[in-house]
């Protein structure tokens, strides 16, 4: 019986390897695998448990919740991978998305230019931070340096910052995953699988066009 190929997941381009560092036979290995995986996610199924607030509104990635029912994101504070105090108050009043990752992550390596770009795009109004859950920050830094990251990351291996959040809002066993907050710090919309270029946009232009 003939293999069959894997199938890209919306929203995740097949990018380029330029560096000419790996041999073409394991950069097409890697690549295979970082399609087959990120069906799914590295962890868990990459979907958790349901919430009722959370809504598909024209997408197979991103959940929305209605703007009266959305709940407060929690006050969270914690030192990211360069050593530094990173409070999620400070960027009050600002569109902020939350991405869950990790070094060893196929999917996260296939989303992390997506949301670089993105990043930098839209950095009048919006913040993007990082939530790494690498026992070893070396790999982590590594993996910044890598993708171009400038966005900071808190460093979290015990996920004890990503279980802060609501239950049902955030799913600390599904990486890659991300979570969108509002402009009045209120948890607005998320993705518990990978997401592409295309899909982050969608999830931000509302929230970047709400008055606080």
């Amino acid at each position: 019986m003939p293999l069959r190929r894997p199938v890209r997941p919306a929203g995740i381009r097949s990018r380029t390897h330029r560096r000419g560092s790996r041999p073409a036979v394991a950069g097409a290995a890697a690549g295979v695998l970082a399609a087959t995986v990120a069906l799914t996610g590295c962890s868990g199924d990459g979907q958790g448990k349901g919430d009722a607030a959370f809504t598909r509104q024209g997408s197979s990635v991103i959940e929305t919740v209605a703007k009266d029912g959305r709940r407060a994101a929690p006050e969270l504070s914690g030192v990211t991978l360069d050593g530094k105090q990173l409070r999620l108050a400070d960027y009050r009043g600002k569109v902020i998305a939350i991405n869950l990752w990790a070094s060893w992550c196929p999917p996260c390596r296939a989303e992390t230019p997506e949301l670089v770009k993105v990043a930098g795009e839209t950095r009048n109004d919006v913040a993007f931070i990082g939530l790494n859950s690498d026992h070893d920050k070396v790999p982590a830094t590594k993996f910044e340096k890598e993708f171009g990251v400038r966005y900071p990351s808190w460093h979290d291996p015990s996920g004890k910052l990503a279980l802060r959040f609501p239950k049902g809002s955030f799913n600390p066993q599904g990486i890659p995953s991300t979570l969108f907050i509002d402009r009045d710090g209120k948890i607005a919309a998320r993705a518990l699988s990978p997401i592409g270029e295309d899909d982050l946009r969608k999830a931000l232009a509302p929230l970047v066009a709400e008055k606080v």
